[in-house]
């Protein structure tokens, strides 16, 4: 890509869609569309509020209205979630969307705009509409990882404040990693169908501060491709029932309790990746139990995931007696109880 101090950035904005960048980050399956408008948890400071976070379609702008308090179009969004320049945020639009270059770098045809703007015209942006190379196609895979993060700290207090035995933190492999992209987090590795590392997870330990994300993922990683925990999963007899929670830290503690049939979605949503998943590699007229968090965002999303998967599987969905109840914070006689007569 040509290297040049001159972007283009009206029409690098003309080229380029919220859509295509929400798209981009993997997040977009996380928004409801309601005519022109998009809402969802905002993707910038790690929301949860899936009313937080508006795009308007027409106008191609955002805004977040909750602790961001800011807005913009979509050069703006990619330079205040990488926290670059707008001009470095230009660059990295021109490769991720393969932008033609030379259009809106000014690297052809410099004499042309110094005439247009010697005589006060505006620079017309059609050229970048037209010569705009077609968007790269999402990946159908995660590559599994070259590396292994093999120096974590097992015996973190975090690990045991989330009431995880050693034997279950060795099994998952997860611990506190002091260096890298994961440093002062809880690496979690997550493994695709067969097994392979794909990423890791990064859960900060504790309360995060302020413009700090509860959760890490790489940027490359596809979190909508995977379901955590399905290689175990699949491992259980197929007359089991599949439980699908939201987190990495309930499904780990329902595989503690004994429950191994179990994955997590890394969110609340289901993508239609994860759909293809469990239609592939779980039996038709498999029994699932949905087990969300009791929360708004659990309540609503669980109706929508039952209503796909019922197209092949027999779906109960759980509800806990409590508001805020999440999977994990039920002891063993609890999971019983409250599973005994579901499963």
């Amino acid at each position: 890509m040509p290297k040049t101090s001159f972007v283009d950035f009206k029409c690098i904005k003309s080229a380029l869609t919220m859509e295509q960048v929400l798209e981009h980050y993997g997040v977009r399956e996380q928004f409801k569309q309601s005519g022109d408008s998009l809402s969802g948890p905002c993707p910038i400071h790690g929301g949860s509020n899936p009313t937080q976070f508006r795009v308007s379609l027409s106008k191609n702008i955002w805004n977040c209205f909750s602790k961001c308090q800011r807005g913009g179009n979509a050069l703006d969004f990619i330079a205040r979630k990488e926290d670059i320049t707008i001009h470095a945020a230009a660059l990295k639009a021109i490769e991720w969307f393969d932008l033609d270059a030379e259009a809106v770098q000014g690297t052809s045809g410099d004499h042309k705009k110094s005439a247009a703007k010697r005589s006060g015209a505006p620079p017309s942006c059609e050229h970048v509409s037209q010569r705009k190379k077609p968007l790269k196609q999402e990946p159908t895979l995660n590559k599994p990882l070259k590396f292994t993060l093999d120096k974590l700290e097992r015996s973190h207090p975090y690990l045991t404040e989330r009431g995880l035995t050693a034997e279950t933190i060795a099994d998952f492999e997860i611990g506190y990693c002091s260096k890298g992209m994961m440093a002062g987090r809880i690496a979690i590795p997550i493994r695709n169908p067969a097994g392979f590392v794909v990423a890791y997870g990064g859960r900060f330990p504790g309360s995060p501060p302020d413009n700090t994300e509860k959760y890490k993922l790489p940027p490359e990683f596809k979190k909508s491709l995977e379901l955590f925990n399905i290689d175990r999963a699949l491992k259980a007899p197929p007359e089991d029932p599949l439980i699908i929670v939201e987190g990495f830290f309930g499904c780990i503690k329902l595989h503690q309790q004994g429950y191994r049939k179990v994955v997590a979605l890394m969110g609340s949503s289901l993508s239609a990746n994860q759909e293809e998943l469990l239609k592939t590699h779980f039996v038709p007229g498999s029994r699932i139990l949905i087990m969300l968090d009791e929360d708004e965002t659990g309540q609503k999303a669980r109706q929508e995931i039952a209503a796909r998967l019922a197209t092949f599987a027999f779906v109960k969905i759980h509800v806990f007696d409590e508001v805020g109840t999440q999977p994990e914070q039920l002891s063993s006689d609890e999971l019983i109880q409250a599973l005994g007569g579901e499963l």
